[in-house]
């Protein structure tokens, strides 16, 4: 049976409490973000992200060493998974406005690649992986 070795991460939030002399409250956000100053830093163990995969190598123990795996992109932070979501989405909603402008009807491979979008969108915003693309070509769907 085939070994993989799997990386996966998550974000541990680092959080500072500081004062800032200001006059509006966005000057002293301006002042917290512009400070370089992380000496008194703690970690937020309580708020630490969601585990997403980050790599994926054919064998044991192969992180770095064996052949690199495509990670699809249903296990990916769900930050990342919403702005290229959102990339899609406009993508082909200028295709669809496109063709409306143009007075000519939407291709049957956008709409589908569009229904498809929809359920994968509402997807992530539940936390789910979501469906697999589907390949027009039969090859692999996040490539």
């Amino acid at each position: 049976m085939p070994e993989f070795t799997i990386e996966t991460t998550y974000r541990l939030p680092l959080f500072r409490h500081a004062t800032y002399s200001a006059n509006t409250p966005e000057v002293a956000c301006r002042l917290a973000i512009e400070d370089k100053d992380w000496s008194d830093q703690r970690e937020d163990y309580e708020s630490s992200g969601e585990i997403y995969v980050t790599g994926i190598w054919e064998g044991a123990d192969a992180a770095y060493r064996g052949q690199t795996i495509h990670v699809p992109r249903h296990f990916g932070e769900a930050a990342q998974r919403k702005a290229k979501h959102f990339e899609l989405m406009l993508g082909l909603l200028k295709i669809m406005v496109g063709d409306t402008k143009a007075g000519r009807p939407t291709a049957p491979e956008w709409l589908a690649k569009s229904e498809w979008a929809i359920a994968l969108g509402e997807a992530i915003l539940e936390g789910a992986l979501g469906p697999d693309e589907p390949a027009a070509d039969g090859g692999d769907p996040d490539a």
